[in-house]
């Protein structure tokens, strides 16, 4: 057993922060399944949306958010998010990190669903790669921060409803290790991976999520998968992600007939909110018997977009097509808006558990993620868990937890089989446009896999395999439960919103599936 007084599961933004603060208090553990540059936040092209303008306001950011988010946002959330925010910003700034400049002041790019120009960027179109970057130099410089790579979370130290520390599985030496803290936090990202086709990376398939939900976790709104409209086809089911920014800049959306699409649907046209342009470009898919539709930039110069989006030029070039004319693009999987329930200082229904980041629903998103909320969410919300944390003393005696995980490399087959059928099978049954006949459909595909999925007691291809099916089927059962369309949740049979449905689901191992109110009173 490794005994340290923060154990910090996950690499990306959100996790490299809380490590940072941590270590300010005692000795951190940080937990990576793969890399450290193997994370959602890493490859993050937008930016990172904060108040910095003297012409905008938090109170503007708030609209924009809560707008975006179709009723659903928790607002004390949001107000914190906007507010906080800012500081957040200045106090990277103030550590060392550089953000784009424009004559002198800070360089602010303009994205879906927001209403004045907020979005930091670094880098042009790398402000994930730059931000993530800058924390990971931080983080490993820092002597009272151990990080360990390669090693996959496979369960929660938790006993009568506190947590200890966790399970990690070594992928290189094959051998369970556990780590023990007083405090332990999950920031594991989303589970966009479990699609057939995203923007996420291959590692980014839901553990959090089950291992959260395994352990008694409450789990909300797993049915908001936000879809990011513009991702470059591909032959291969690659997708690369092609920033909002890049509408942000001006391009447009052309149908294969040359027409623009956007214009017509929403006041905002190509920068409406996510939702509406991923199932606006999806209709116009099928309408047209399509595979992709055309994001053109032939009319904006092109020394400018050279300049703003160097590394998606560059991307373009390599797949034989040319940013600065028109480019294939085709909706991908991209966000989980929902995720395992806190308060608004990360803390979950079990004590001395932490979620931040992606993997967290602490109401801010609702329904439909505004862009670039993201990474702020990371900061802000990192920061506050560090310092509740602080407050809440230590976990108490540590009970005696013996390894317990084996692997059988026989079970590995079966394993990434079942994953390419999953994928298969989220993407025709609880895509960006959904039915009740095709999630029961899915959810009765499930129970088949499960059959032929690997049933091996306390071994690790085992457990991955009940960790996907757990995510794939928390994610169906809620979009069944919604009988309405809202945001990131698109269903055929019942395409109007229904305010009988104002309300987060909430799903609880053993328990049935229930509804919770949204927070609207704001108390400082």
């Amino acid at each position: 057993m490794r005994h340290y007084d923060y154990i910090i599961a996950g690499s990306g933004l959100a996790g490299l922060y809380a490590a940072y603060h941590a270590a300010e208090h005692g000795k951190v553990a940080l937990v990576t399944k793969a890399g450290l540059t193997e994370s959602n936040s890493y490859f993050a092209q937008g930016g990172i949306a904060a108040v910095t303008d003297e012409h905008d306001a938090p109170a503007l950011h708030f609209e924009d958010t809560i707008t975006a988010g179709r009723g659903l946002c928790d607002y004390p959330a949001v107000d914190i998010l906007v507010n906080e925010g800012p500081q957040r910003i200045r106090e990277l700034i103030e550590a060392g990190m550089h953000f784009d400049m424009e004559d002198g002041s800070l360089a602010l790019g303009l994205e879906g669903g927001h209403h004045h120009k907020r979005i930091l960027h670094a880098g042009g179109d790398a402000t994930g790669r730059m931000v993530t970057s800058f924390m990971i130099s931080q983080v490993i410089n820092n002597p009272h921060i151990d990080v360990y790579e390669n090693r996959a979370v496979i369960g929660l130290l938790e006993a009568e409803g506190r947590c200890y520390g966790v399970r990690t599985w070594d992928l290189v030496n094959q051998e369970e290790d556990i780590f023990v803290a007083p405090h332990t936090f999950l920031t594991l990202g989303g589970t966009s991976a479990i699609y057939k086709r995203t923007t996420n990376p291959h590692t980014t398939i839901g553990d959090g999520i089950a291992l959260a939900y395994e352990a008694g976790c409450e789990i909300a709104d797993m049915e908001f998968i936000q879809f990011h409209p513009s991702a470059l086809y591909t032959q291969s089911e690659e997708a690369f992600l092609i920033s909002e920014a890049v509408r942000g800049e001006g391009a447009w959306l052309i149908n294969q007939q040359g027409e623009r699409f956007m214009p017509a649907i929403h006041e905002l046209a190509e920068l409406a909110p996510r939702d509406v342009v991923a199932q606006s470009i999806y209709r116009e898919m099928q309408k047209h018997g399509d595979e992709y539709v055309w994001l053109s930039l032939k009319h904006l110069d092109a020394g400018m977009i050279r300049r703003r989006f160097p590394n998606i030029y560059e991307k373009c070039r390599e797949y034989g097509y040319d940013l600065c004319d028109r480019i294939p693009v085709a909706p991908a999987a991209h966000y989980m808006v929902g995720g395992v329930r806190t308060d608004l200082n990360g803390q979950t229904n079990i004590r001395n558990l932490y979620i931040v980041g992606e993997l967290a629903s602490s109401g801010i998103m609702g329904a439909n993620r505004l862009a670039s909320n993201s990474l702020i969410e990371c900061l802000v919300f990192g920061k506050r868990a560090i310092e509740a944390s602080l407050a809440n003393g230590e976990a108490g005696d540590v009970p005696a937890f013996e390894p317990q995980y084996h692997a059988n490399l026989a079970n590995a087959p079966a394993y990434i089989r079942l994953k390419q059928d999953v994928a298969q099978l989220m993407t025709s049954h609880a895509g960006i446009v959904r039915r009740a006949e095709w999630l029961e459909e899915g959810l009765r595909k499930l129970k088949q896999l499960e059959k032929g999925a690997p049933r091996e007691k306390d071994e690790y291809y085992t457990l991955a395999s009940r960790n996907l099916l757990t995510v794939a089927r928390l994610i169906i059962q809620s979009a069944l439960y919604r009988q309405e369309s809202r945001g990131g949740h698109f269903r055929e049979d019942f395409p109007e919103s229904d305010d009988a449905y104002v309300c987060h689901i909430v799903q609880q191992k053993g328990k049935a599936i229930r509804t919770a109110p949204i927070k609207t009173n704001i108390t400082h």
